[in-house]
């Protein structure tokens, strides 16, 4: 299994011509916040808002304490089998699931269930369950460390260990060695479970590179809590409204953006050819690698930093703060990137996946009959199918984006400045959403 074969498709999945669907995209933004500007003055969006009650059942069954008990035993024990796999079965990534668990089920498949139903990592993640068990047995509270967790920091070391993923995916010399990805897992494990013990439950949610990633998703999802705890129905927006707005924001958001645009843009022939012609073996063309990986990434945070910052009416204390108050705008972006990069890897190489399982330490088993079970390409053999979802996904995105940024900036701005201040971050949304829509369909 080729673990980077995303198949994301190219310009022939859209039933139309690229140069249409770049140009009817930015269109349909802009137009977008033209009715925004008139028809949505005043301040709308409340992640109090009461929704659409959802049955209590629900709410009780979820937050169960057999039921939390009985997840954290399963991502334990699914924790433990993948590792038993990583290091007992085939170093040879096309016998061997793991990678697929890593870069598919992990961090893709958690975040795509993230969107719908909520922050799932935070009762999945395994750190945080080997946390709660330590924490039972010695009858310490888990909010509580040896530690306090260094509010300075905010969601920087999360952004770090984002950044340590993609550069494994994008920019080391063989992504998908069983070797590397189990390295970095077990990477994962010991820091996130040491800082957990030494600084309590805030070190997942400002620095767990998985759970940050997940939560922010989750403040997408259409299912939220209501006032008295129980689940609830609201706008998608209600819930993203309530993102607190934290230092190291814009550089995690940054860091997926930018990962998703360079992950296009890497399998462009002027790139490839830019590596091959610079000689000097895998070094350094790993070296290149992480330089152009680091170039994105700081493009769409430096654009979207300043644009943030681009306005009048506020004092330089308050400019300051605007790109992490407005940050959460870019988490519709980078849902809508998700769906269109991903969504043929997570339906269709998440099948292989699961076939490795069959036999995963090579003895010739069968289990659960996997071994059987062929691939079903459901949306490759669809590609005009697939293409529109692409273009939907993207569009989307940056749509609730800018509505999003919109009614942020008018409780941020003053009225003499809400028109003036939102232009440079529109003219940047569009440009990303140009970018984006290219570098996706000429990959």
């Amino acid at each position: 299994m080729t673990v980077l074969a995303h198949g994301i498709g190219g310009a022939g999945d859209l039933p139309i011509p690229l140069s249409y669907a770049l140009v009817g995209a930015a269109w349909a933004l802009t137009f977008s916040f033209a009715i925004l500007l008139f028809a949505w003055r005043e301040p709308r969006l409340d992640p109090r808002s009461p929704g659409i009650a959802l049955p209590r059942v629900l709410t009780w069954v979820v937050d169960a304490p057999i039921v939390r008990a009985t997840l954290s035993a399963l991502g334990l024990a699914a924790t433990v089998a993948v590792l038993a796999v990583a290091f007992f079965g085939s170093s040879d990534p096309a016998d061997n699931p793991v990678p697929g668990v890593a870069y598919i089920f992990v961090w893709v498949g958690v975040m795509v269930a993230s969107l719908l139903l909520g922050p799932v990592w935070k009762v999945l993640s395994p750190p945080r369950a080997l946390h709660r068990l330590v924490c039972g047995l010695t009858g310490r509270p888990p909010e509580r460390g040896l530690l306090r967790c260094p509010r300075r920091w905010g969601q920087w070391p999360a952004a770090l260990g984002l950044f340590s993923f993609v550069w494994l995916e994008l920019a080391y010399a063989d992504p998908g060695s069983v070797a590397a990805v189990t390295t970095w897992l077990v990477g994962y494990l010991v820091v996130t479970t040491t800082g957990l013990l030494l600084c309590g439950s805030a070190w997942s949610r400002y620095c767990d590179p998985l759970e940050v990633y997940s939560t922010l998703l989750g403040r997408s999802s259409a299912i939220g809590r209501g006032r008295d705890g129980e689940f609830v129905l609201r706008s998608p927006l209600d819930n993203l409204a309530g993102t607190p707005a934290r230092i190291g924001s814009v550089a995690v958001a940054a860091t997926l953006l930018g990962s998703t645009a360079f992950d296009s843009f890497s399998t462009f022939p002027s790139w490839r050819a830019l590596l091959a012609d610079a000689g000097g073996g895998e070094f350094t063309a790993t070296v290149l690698r992480t330089l152009g990986l680091l170039g994105f990434i700081v493009i769409v945070g430096a654009g979207f930093h300043f644009a943030a910052r681009a306005t009048g009416g506020v004092s330089r204390a308050q400019r300051a703060r605007l790109p992490a108050r407005l940050a959460h705008s870019l988490t519709p972006i980078v849902a809508g990137y998700l769906v269109a990069h991903y969504l043929t890897f997570l339906v269709e190489k998440g099948q292989a996946t699961a076939i490795l399982f069959a036999d995963p330490f090579q003895r010739g088993w069968n289990l659960a009959g996997l071994a059987d079970r062929d691939v079903a390409y459901l949306l490759s053999t669809h590609p005009a199918v697939l293409g529109t979802i692409k273009v939907l996904a993207v569009l989307t995105g940056h749509i609730l984006g800018v509505a999003a940024a919109h009614d942020r900036c008018l409780r941020l701005l003053p009225p003499s400045h809400r028109l003036t201040g939102q232009l440079t971050l529109m003219l940047l949304m569009v440009g990303f959403t140009f970018t984006g829509l290219y570098l996706l369909f000429e990959a």
